[in-house]
This record gives C-alpha cells, sequence and structure tokens, in this order.
C-alpha cells in the first residue's frame, strides 16, 4: 500500500483496534491462474503471533480456499470510514486556486501466511467467538446453543476456516494532515454539515487525530 509519511499509522494497538471495529473484511490470495477476493467477517486473536493472528470462514462452496495452498501470502483489507473532500471547503481556495477534489479514509492492510482447517470442533469454537463478538452487546444476544444442534451441524459442513498468521500490518488514515490547519478546519466543518454517517465518523477521526497531535 502507498502510505505518504504523514499519513502512516504504525502503531499496532491501534491498527489492531482498526481491524475490531472494521472486522469486515477483504480477503486476497493468489490462485495458479489469478487473485482471488471474498469479503468476510474476521476476528483478531492479538495474544497468538508476534503481530496477531485473523480468524475467519468462507463458504465451502467457495472455491477459493481450494486453490491456495496452506502455508501461502495471503492479504486481508479492512476499510474504515471514508469520505469525498470538496475543494469548496479550503479556504485556500478563495486565496489561490492551487487545490482540487480527494478522499479522505482509513485503511489496514494484513499480510501473512494463510492456513485453512475443517474440524468440526475448531469451526463451532471460532462461529462461537464469533457470534458473541457481535452479539453480546445486544440486549437479548443471540447464541450458537440457541439453533438444534443437528442444524448447527449442518451447517458447520458447508464452510472452512482460516488462519491468517500477520506477518505485516500497514496502516493508512488519510484525513487531510497534509493540509494546513485552517483547510483541516474547513474540512471537518464542511464533512459536518453534510450529516452523513461516513462523513460524520471521518470529521471525528480528523478531530481526534489532531487533538493528539497538539
Amino acid at each position: 500500500m502507498y502510505v505518504p509519511a504523514h499519513f502512516r499509522e504504525d502503531r499496532i494497538p491501534i491498527l489492531h483496534d482498526a481491524i475490531r471495529e472494521y472486522s469486515f473484511g477483504t480477503l486476497i490470495t493468489a490462485g495458479e491462474r489469478e487473485l482471488e477476493a471474498s469479503h468476510v467477517p474476521m476476528l483478531l486473536d492479538a495474544a497468538y503471533g508476534s503481530l496477531g493472528t485473523l480468524l475467519g470462514h468462507m463458504a465451502r462452496a467457495n472455491s477459493q480456499w481450494q486453490r491456495v495452498n496452506s502455508g501461502f501470502r495471503a492479504l486481508a483489507i479492512f476499510l474504515g470510514p471514508n469520505a469525498y473532500i470538496t475543494p469548496s471547503w479550503y479556504p485556500t481556495k478563495q486565496q489561490t486556486g492551487k487545490v482540487v477534489p480527494t478522499w479522505n479514509y482509513l485503511a489496514v492492510h494484513a499480510y501473512g501466511n494463510i492456513s485453512f482447517y475443517d474440524d468440526s470442533s475448531e469451526l463451532r469454537d471460532h462461529v462461537g467467538k464469533l457470534t458473541a463478538a457481535h452479539e453480546s452487546a445486544r440486549a437479548a444476544p443471540w447464541s450458537v446453543g440457541d439453533a438444534p444442534a443437528d442444524y448447527i451441524e449442518k451447517m458447520l459442513g458447508g464452510i472452512v476456516g482460516f488462519r491468517l498468521a500477520i506477518t505485516k500490518l500497514e496502516g493508512k488514515w488519510k484525513m487531510s494532515q497534509n493540509r494546513s490547519e485552517q483547510d483541516r478546519t474547513g474540512v471537518r466543518e464542511g464533512l459536518a454539515g453534510e450529516g452523513g454517517k461516513n462523513e460524520e465518523l471521518v470529521a471525528a477521526i480528523m478531530a481526534d487525530r489532531t487533538s493528539a497531535n497538539a
């Protein structure tokens, strides 16, 4: 990933937090003849490996896993909030006119060696943890045990699990750090005025980045 110095984020705890927050990622592997990608939820086990390990699963019918040998390299991409930035928000536009549109976004790339498994007990454990991660905060959380055991066994038979042992992490927080303070303020105010959820989130991240560097 191309990451200019002013957009780079390499603090592991922050990268791990972003993976947890934006856990629906894209898993990319190289098959014999072409690249393949699947969009899947992933869990991070930060305690396993020097940079952590990603855990996920895909449909058994998805031939991607059949065309990747265990131990081969893979890439998982996690994309956070993003928003279009119009030059009209820059005070610099009024002063020099030397501005162009851009896009603000947050992205994490996790590279590593991938392995696949289809052991029923391991899959049940993984699915249970994944479910708990997304259900535990709900008023009436659903758990795997709520469904009939034979039904769960049948569903587990339709998936294959994977582990991606992370060997390299890259983070890019492109949040107008290359602009002047007055331009950054103009972007934050412009985003806040758009009223969209993504725009609000990007504005909030920009504000956090500004206060952290103050």
